[in-house]
Order: structure tokens, then sequence, then C-alpha cells
């Protein structure tokens, strides 16, 4: 298998989850809905985020449902996110699991992720790691409207929501 993910929900609560990225050197990730943990040559380590690399990964890819007051393009182009970050732009999954294994400092997207199985997996993996995640205001996931941010830690994912915040027109 070169990539897959297996989840399963039950009411939008994270079951036993697996992500794996194949070829030499296979990892799975995955998490039993209390810890989250990779699989290398058959040995289990747990998920450590960190936001050490300050790799952001955005998507870029559609639906924008909250345009044209956030566009995760134009988050590239802020002068505080390059700043700050080192910007990644990817059309995976796996990169939400990068952000729960401590190789990406956090991820970006927009859209209504409840019950999407392209996010499931990532979602209960970086849960589980212990990760801060919320919508692209701040909110709850799966609440208002939508989006993701995860991050390794707080003060990463609060100076995103700073400079989401300054793309977003008053009263949003």
């Amino acid at each position: 298998m070169r990539r897959g993910r297996v989840a399963a929900h039950k009411q939008y609560e994270a079951w036993p989850t697996a992500a794996a990225e194949g070829g030499d050197g296979c990892e799975v990730f995955w998490t039993d809905g209390a810890r989250a943990y990779v699989r290398r040559d058959g040995v289990d380590e747990p998920l450590e985020p960190s936001p050490d690399s300050r790799l952001v990964d955005v998507n870029l890819d559609p639906p924008f449902p909250n345009a044209p007051g956030f566009r995760a393009v134009r988050l590239l182009a802020e002068a505080g996110f390059v700043e700050r970050f080192r910007p990644r732009v990817v059309s995976t999954t796996l990169a939400v699991a990068w952000v729960a294994a401590g190789r990406r400092a956090a991820y970006v997207t927009d859209g209504h992720l409840r019950d999407s199985v392209h996010f499931a997996a990532g979602i209960a993996l970086f849960q589980a790691a212990g990760c801060v995640v919320t919508g692209i205001h701040g909110q709850p996931l799966h609440t208002g409207p939508g989006g993701l941010v995860v991050a390794a830690d707080r003060e990463t994912h609060t100076a995103l929501l700073d400079l989401i915040g300054d793309r977003l027109p008053p009263g949003r």
C-alpha cells in the first residue's frame, strides 16, 4: 500500500484509526482513541507533536465555503506567515499525521470536514496525540463555518488564528 487511511466513528467520536505511508520504510500512524502512535518495522512509538520544524501544510484544494473571506492561498502571501513559518502546499491528509508526529508544526484547510472519509483518520490521530485543533475561526471542530487549524502547540495555533483573522472581514 502506498498511502491509505482507515477510520471508524460513531456520532463524530473517533474510534481506532490508522493512516499509512508505504514503500520502503513503511509507517503506519494509528490511534486506539486515547493515544497516538507510529509503527515502524513492527515497533510502536508514541507520536509527539512539535512546532520545531516551523513547516505548515496548507491545503489549496476546493471547496472554499468560506471564500471570499478566507482563502488559504492568501495566507501564504501574508508577511507574518512567511516571517514565522515555512509553507508547504499539499494535497494529502497524511499531512495531519505529520503534525501529530512532530514533522510539521501545523496544517490549515477550508471546508466542512464532518463525515469526511479523507480527514477522519487524521483528525483522530492528532486529537489523540494532543495537538491543538479548531475550525478556521477558532471555533470547536465541526461547528460554525468549518475549516481546520491543527497545530503542534498553543503558540503556533494562536499565531495562525491571528493571521487568518487578519484576512477576515469585520464581524466574521
